[in-house]
C-alpha cells in the first residue's frame, strides 16, 4: 500500500508539474475561483477556459458551476487527458463539463456562447499570430453582455520559454490594439497581486509586471 500510495503521489506532483511550480499549484488554483467569484462569477453563468491545462483552476470552477456550464480548450492533448483524470479523482464527470482538445484556434467552434471568459497564464505563452487567433476565438464566442478576463506580462523583457512555449512580455498598447481588431475594448485593471496573487519568488517589480486585462465587446 505505501508503494502505491508513494506511485499517486508521483504521479499527482507530475501531472502539477505540466501547469507550473508545484510549490505554487494549490495557490493559484484557488486564487482563480477566488478572483472569477470576486467579479461576479455565478453558477449559472456559462465560462469558457482558454487553455485550461490539467483543470487546475478548472476543477474548482467546475464543482461551482451549474451542470454543464464549463468549457475548456486545450492545446496540448496529453496535458488534457491529466485533466480528465483529475476530473474523475475529483468525482465531478457527472457535471459534464465540455473538454476540447484544439490545436488550431482559428478553428475553435464550440457552437454555444459565454457570459465569461478566462484565460489564466496563457497569453503569456503565445506568439503574436496565436494570439491574433486566440483574440478572434474569444470574440466568436463571447456573449454582447460576456466579460473576458487574462492575465498578461506588461513591460519589455527578453522573451524566454516555458516547455516548449514562450514566456512573452508585451506593452499594454500592443494588447489593446489585438482586442480592437476583433472589436474588443481592454482594460487593465491591474496587477495581480491586488487580487490576492502572491509569487514567493518574484520581486515586487516583477510582480508589478502581471497585469490582469478585462475585456467586453466594443
Amino acid at each position: 500500500m505505501a508503494g502505491e500510495d508513494h506511485s499517486e503521489s508521483d504521479a499527482t506532483a507530475a501531472r502539477h508539474a505540466l501547469v507550473g511550480p508545484g510549490d505554487l499549484w494549490q495557490m493559484k488554483r484557488q486564487f482563480q475561483i477566488e478572483f472569477l467569484r470576486g467579479v461576479g462569477l455565478k453558477p449559472h453563468h456559462q465560462l469558457l477556459d482558454l487553455g485550461c491545462g490539467t483543470l487546475r483552476g478548472g476543477i474548482p470552477l467546475i464543482d461551482y458551476l451549474d451542470h454543464g456550464h464549463y468549457a475548456g480548450v486545450e492545446v496540448r492533448g496529453e496535458v488534457l487527458d491529466e485533466g480528465r483524470r483529475e476530473l474523475a479523482e475529483s468525482g465531478l464527470v457527472g457535471k459534464q463539463p465540455q473538454l476540447v482538445h484544439c490545436e488550431r484556434l482559428a478553428e475553435l467552434d464550440l457552437g454555444r456562447k459565454f457570459d465569461v471568459a478566462w484565460a489564466f497564464a496563457v497569453l503569456i505563452h503565445m506568439d503574436d499570430s496565436v494570439l491574433n487567433d486566440a483574440v478572434a476565438a474569444v470574440a466568436r464566442h463571447l456573449d454582447d453582455n460576456g466579460v473576458f478576463y487574462a492575465t498578461v506580462n506588461v513591460g519589455a523583457e527578453p522573451t524566454a520559454s516555458w516547455q516548449g512555449f514562450p514566456v512573452v512580455h508585451r506593452e499594454a498598447a500592443f494588447y489593446a490594439d489585438a482586442f480592437r481588431r476583433h472589436a474588443l475594448v481592454m482594460a487593465d485593471i491591474g496587477p495581480l497581486t491586488s487580487f490576492g496573487h502572491d509569487h514567493p519568488r518574484l520581486s515586487a517589480e516583477a510582480q508589478a509586471r502581471q497585469r490582469m486585462l478585462k475585456v467586453m465587446k466594443a
